[in-house]
């Protein structure tokens, strides 16, 4: 069987993360969160993958390139440009003509675990959808069955409809392409609609999972998922470990990192290459550490995730945050979290407990603070001894 993974989105609800990189590029347990979706697939025994591409697909090519080390063949699609934003429907309608027969459809925004493909591979239907339990179902596809039959299935509904949601994963048959494109003509081009349009006369079976599937939708989405991916840590060290360095639970290190003694390390952690840490740092559960990352000694880090090439200064506290590629962070940085609400597209966003959330590239001056909820856009330049609240746009200065 083939599949078909969506992986065109740009991901403007992500910003600043997603200024130069592709959505399903955006690093979990320091994993590009699209490697989660080749891997459940392939451990399933489904090689042959078309990938549909758009914005930022360098990014996506250069890193996957023709799938050989993950054992996958990948076919790339380049969705068109001027249509980005026209849906799932039209971006699986680019993939008619290398498709034949029964296949797959998955996002490539979602952490999805291989048993969660196992089951609905194992589920009878010529159409099936996996669907699953959600605390905030009006941000996806909320899905009325009886028993394993899907009854009615409504885009982000403004009503409470139920907390059964679709997954966006999906086993077709070719036959939807005739569907998509007769919904298409109506000006539709989402595969919510195309799937409400067959109910009346198709079958389509619901394969209820608990499995891991995790799905990322704004910035602080990065730490739940994480979280989530972080549970299968195992422990693994190839790096140098000075002594009186303590390790509990699942702590992954990666070649050429040097962890100075004093430094206490409480996992589930994953720590990247060529990083140097410590000494006298203390690092807790759910974080990851990219590549060629420094932390200062005296330094706190709780439930965060930083992403390559990062400089976090010594004596700094950090919880509950997502700090992009190549931030640099003088001593005495502080950002502590907090239930709090983040102010996005002109709506103030209930997100519980987070501390700042930071864009590549941005440099900090020491001893500069941070409210929970604060985003700070790439490119920054923040003076010694500011405070920051709120979100500062990218290219800002603060002085």
């Amino acid at each position: 069987m083939k599949a078909v993974i969506l992986a065109a989105g740009e991901g403007t609800r992500l910003r600043p993360f997603t200024n130069s990189e592709p959505k399903p590029m955006i690093p979990i347990a320091n994993r590009p969160i699209l490697e989660y979706a080749i891997d459940a697939l392939a451990k399933n025994g489904i090689t042959d993958i078309t990938m549909i591409v758009g914005y930022k697909k360098e990014r996506i090519m250069s890193h996957f390139e023709d799938g050989a080390d993950w054992k996958v063949n990948l076919n790339y699609i380049d969705q068109k440009k001027r249509v980005a934003q026209a849906g799932t429907a039209y971006a699986l309608s680019m993939a008619k003509s290398d498709v034949k027969g029964d296949f797959l459809l998955l996002p490539g925004d979602n952490i999805i675990s291989p048993s969660l493909i196992g089951e609905l591979l194992k589920k009878k239907g010529k159409y099936r959808i996996v669907v699953t339990e959600s605390e905030t179902p009006s941000k996806y596809g909320v899905v009325e069955l009886s028993g394993d039959t899907v009854k009615n299935i409504v885009e982000k509904p403004e009503q409470h409809m139920g907390n059964l949601i679709s997954t966006g994963i999906y086993k077709f048959n070719d036959e939807i392409f005739d569907s998509i494109a007769r919904v298409m003509k109506t000006g539709s081009y989402g595969l919510t609609s195309v799937i409400q349009s067959i109910l009346p006369t198709t079958k389509v079976t619901a394969v209820k999972t608990s499995k891991v599937w995790s799905d990322v939708v704004y910035p602080w989405d990065i730490l739940t998922m994480n979280a989530v991916a972080l549970r299968k840590c195992a422990a693994s060290t190839s790096g140098k470990i000075d002594k009186g360095v303590i390790l509990k639970g699942p702590v992954s290190i990666g070649e050429g990192t040097v962890i100075r003694s004093g430094t206490h390390i409480m996992g589930p952690v994953v720590i990247g290459a060529g990083c140097e840490i410590g000494p006298s740092v203390c690092i807790y559960p759910s974080t990851s550490i990219g590549n060629n990352v420094r932390i200062g000694p005296f330094t706190v880090l709780e439930n965060s995730v930083l992403m390559n090439d990062v400089q976090l200064s010594s004596g700094s506290y950090v919880s509950h945050s997502v700090i992009g590629e190549g931030v640099e962070l003088d001593p005495q940085f502080c950002a502590v979290e907090s239930d709090t609400h983040v102010q996005l597209d002109d709506e103030f966003r209930k997100v519980g407990r987070l501390g700042v959330l930071i864009g590549e590239r941005t440099v900090i001056g020491s001893q500069v603070s941070v409210k929970p909820g604060s985003i700070i856009g790439s490119d920054c330049k923040i003076a010694h001894h500011s405070t920051i609240s709120g979100n500062i746009e990218d290219n800002t200065r603060v002085m």
